[in-house]
């Protein structure tokens, strides 16, 4: 027996049922949208995951299409950095060989590059939003030398080799981070699909930033013979002669001369302008992601909201008050902790009995000094362990005001307190979407007894 059925949604009818061998087919019945409608839903349907907006946490929006934004100028400035690469080696700088030489210089330096960054997973962990943010800068950098390097052709290899050492940096870094970004955005456990959605948009604006690269290379910023030679194809032409064509004999020529330097200079405007905006889309795709994992600037300012209101706030609430740039300034409301110290640093051996008498149970251990508390957690220290260990510190900050000096007492006194606050400030916390399971202190320093 067949079974099969109908669904309408608005204006759309689609009729189900499943075939012989148990797979489910649709077929589309009556659909009186607009045309604009259904192109906007195929659109959806290809570069947004499945169930959007509600398969998605806030922001999602807002971070895709600087992403878009960022991609685009990216590319567009990938072709004109090369095609500067060009000038620097005495090569007929025309958009197709642009292709042949990055490939070339990809290889060794951006290597090594990549080897440095790797090292750097923990804090990448840490603070992905800010690596992500540097990644770019770094890559622009990168982009920025070889864009200069025909000022310079006597130094082309040592250029070319440190900017592609940049990028080699970047691309780790920005790769690294990209799973708890993305991550920040699933709901649903949809993070297979946000990522392959997330792909699906690069892809598709590089190449259309690839076609921008190619226009402006063919236009402003190449020589009149480059002109010469790009003009008399078509769009589609260029775009095919990019990805296939080979640097030959006839791709050098004698001398650049001034009329390429002349030309050249179009292209150091128009690099820095795509630069700086592709830096301030990274920027604000960073400040639009709601990031639900611990780290020591978040918890700060998680604390310090509770201590201050006695609510909660939600990766939402705090993504657009994180500092980027200097994520370890110290937050005084709660209790200007700073955390990763190395525990012969912090502690002196005096104090440090009645310390582990304080905290017995703990896994971490506090150090008031004049200006800062010091946080120091044991190895196996979770997220809870650390928020427990910044409460204690915040509600001791806060008695402090009332002592000339900061007493054991009231470090007692701040630790009862934060026992007594705790299985409800925990529980709201995991209610708003935290991930209290790990605390990602990047390479902070921890101790073992």
């Amino acid at each position: 027996m067949t079974v099969n059925w109908f669904e309408t949604s608005d204006t759309v009818s689609r009729h189900y049922h499943f075939q012989p061998d148990g797979s489910l087919s649709m077929k589309m019945v009556a659909d009186s949208r607009p045309v604009v409608n259904r192109m906007v839903e195929s659109f959806l349907n290809k570069f947004f995951p499945s169930g959007y907006p509600y398969s998605v946490n806030e922001g999602f929006l807002r971070y895709t299409q600087f992403r878009a934004l960022q991609h685009f100028t990216s590319a567009a400035l990938s072709v004109l950095s090369t095609q500067s690469l060009l000038f620097a080696a005495g090569l007929r700088p025309t958009p197709a060989q642009a292709t042949v030489v990055s490939w070339i210089l990809k290889d060794g330096m951006q290597h090594v590059g990549k080897l440095i960054s790797s090292n750097l997973g923990a804090r990448m962990d840490s603070e992905p939003k800010r690596w992500r943010i540097f990644a770019d800068i770094l890559y622009d950098l990168g982009t920025g030398l070889e864009v200069v390097s025909p000022l310079c052709p006597q130094l082309f290899l040592e250029i070319a080799g440190l900017g592609n050492f940049a990028k080699g940096m970047a691309v780790v870094a920005a790769r690294a981070t990209r799973l708890p970004i993305y991550s920040s955005f699933a709901k649903e456990g949809n993070l297979s699909d946000l990522f392959a959605k997330g792909e699906a948009i690069s892809t598709l604006f590089n190449v259309v930033g690839l076609g921008a690269g190619i226009q402006l290379a063919s236009t402003i910023c190449s020589s009149m013979q480059g002109k010469d030679d790009v003009k008399h194809g078509s769009y589609f032409q260029r775009l095919t002669n990019l990805v296939g064509v080979l640097v030959t004999s006839e791709g050098y020529v004698r001398d650049i001369g001034i009329l390429g330097f002349e030309s050249h200079s179009h292209g150091l405007v128009v690099g820095p302008l795509l630069s700086g905006l592709h830096v301030y889309c990274v920027i604000e795709e960073m400040r639009a992601t709601p990031v639900n994992t611990l780290n020591p600037q978040r918890t700060a300012m998680i604390v310090a909201d509770y201590v201050k209101t006695g609510k909660i706030s939600s990766p939402a609430d705090l993504r657009y008050q994180e500092d980027l740039v200097f994520p370890g300034r110290l937050i005084e409301d709660a209790g200007s902790v700073k955390v990763g110290r190395a525990l012969h640093k912090v502690v002196r051996p005096s104090k440090l009995q009645e310390l582990k008498e304080i905290f017995a149970e703990e896994k971490f251990l506090l150090s008031r000094e004049s200006k800062w508390t010091d946080l120091v957690l044991e190895c196996n220290a979770t997220g809870e362990d650390a928020l427990r260990g910044w409460l204690v510190a915040a509600y001791a900050a806060s008695m402090e005001k009332s002592f000339n000096d900061l007493s054991f007492t009231a470090l007692q006194d701040a630790y009862e307190k934060m026992n007594s606050v705790f299985p409800t400030f925990l529980s709201q916390l995991q209610g708003k979407g935290w991930h209290t399971d790990r605390f990602l202190d990047g390479t902070g320093s921890r101790f073992a007894w």
